[in-house]
């Protein structure tokens, strides 16, 4: 078995990164609904990353160098994209419940698979099917207490459109992974330069006539809750997906952030005292299992292991 074999099987850092991710992640939706509770969507958005971007300033430096077009070029088309899925995702968030919103977002594990076949031309091995239907029915599970609770409007709609960006997003990283020679804390800070303006323009373009910027709230738990979600839910997430999805198929990438829910559950019971039954973790056990299931080496008719992503 060569290196390359070696690094896509079991769980190494990469892995183990992409799961916290998913656990700061799962934290952000109480975080985000309240934020813009108390500014617009699209202000919220620009502050959000603009203060990121301010974070992130040092971390520019290689990016001017001999091929700084080309790195720039591969940032703005991964920042576009990305904003495009925070503008779903954060309305989407606005107009939902929260499990209902935890289960959409986490479609894009089920369709990861499709569009890396789409995009990659890489056909993923059947068991990458069976895990991601395995765990796109625990997320169904874990957003409800029953079926019959599970409901579509706008807001779901939306969910839907960000799901099947943040798929596209994981494969695109991975496509132009060697398009560029930059880390990926520049790539991340041009990400979210390229999104605070162009969150910022849009916002201007949606303000009514004569409408004024609105002056973020002063209180304290508005920017503990930006100081969350620019620290950890931007900065080292964005760092940490960006390091992962050119270390790891897409499809694993996805299937490790499906764990998302998850987290946000037990953040929901544990911290805001939310009530979630059997039906519930019984779903949340599943998209353990699935994510579980993909980073386990497979095994040949003879028993020897093989690559992680083998059917």
């Amino acid at each position: 078995m060569d290196s390359k074999t070696k690094r896509s099987a079991g769980i190494g850092l990469a892995e183990v990164m992409l799961l916290l991710v998913a656990a700061v992640w799962g934290g952000s939706y109480a975080v985000a609904k309240q934020a813009t509770q108390q500014l617009p969507v699209l202000e919220f958005i620009a502050l959000r990353f603009g203060l990121t971007f301010l974070v992130l300033l040092p971390a520019l430096k290689p990016l001017f160098g001999v091929e700084w077009q080309r790195g720039l070029a591969v940032g703005g088309l991964l920042g576009a994209n990305l904003l495009a899925i925070f503008v779903c995702e954060t309305f989407g968030v606005s107009l939902t419940t929260a499990s209902n919103a935890a289960f959409l977002i986490s479609l894009c594990v089920a369709l990861t698979p499709f569009v890396e076949w789409w995009l990659l031309g890489q056909r993923p091995a059947r068991r990458m099917f069976r895990a991601a239907g395995l765990s796109a029915l625990g997320a169904a599970m874990l957003s409800a207490t029953s079926p019959a609770e599970l409901s579509v409007g706008w807001g779901d709609g939306l969910m839907v459109i960000a799901a099947f960006l943040r798929a596209v997003m994981v494969c695109m990283t991975r496509r132009l992974a060697g398009h560029h020679a930059m880390p990926a804390l520049t790539l991340t800070a041009v990400q979210s330069g390229v999104m605070a303006l162009g969150a910022a323009a849009l916002a201007l373009v949606a303000a009514p006539a004569g409408g004024a910027w609105h002056v973020p709230p002063a209180t304290a738990s508005f920017w503990w809750g930006m100081a969350y979600l620019v620290l950890l839910c931007t900065v080292f997430a964005f760092f940490a997906q960006n390091h992962a999805a050119s270390r790891s198929s897409p499809s694993r990438v996805s299937l490790l952030m499906g764990s998302e829910p998850v987290f946000g559950a037990l953040i929901a019971a544990c911290g805001f005292g939310e009530r979630i039954g059997p039906w519930g973790w019984a779903g949340g056990l599943l998209i353990v299992c699935a994510a579980w299931w993909v980073t386990m080496p497979a095994r040949e008719a003879s028993g020897r292991v093989v690559a992680g992503d083998a059917a």
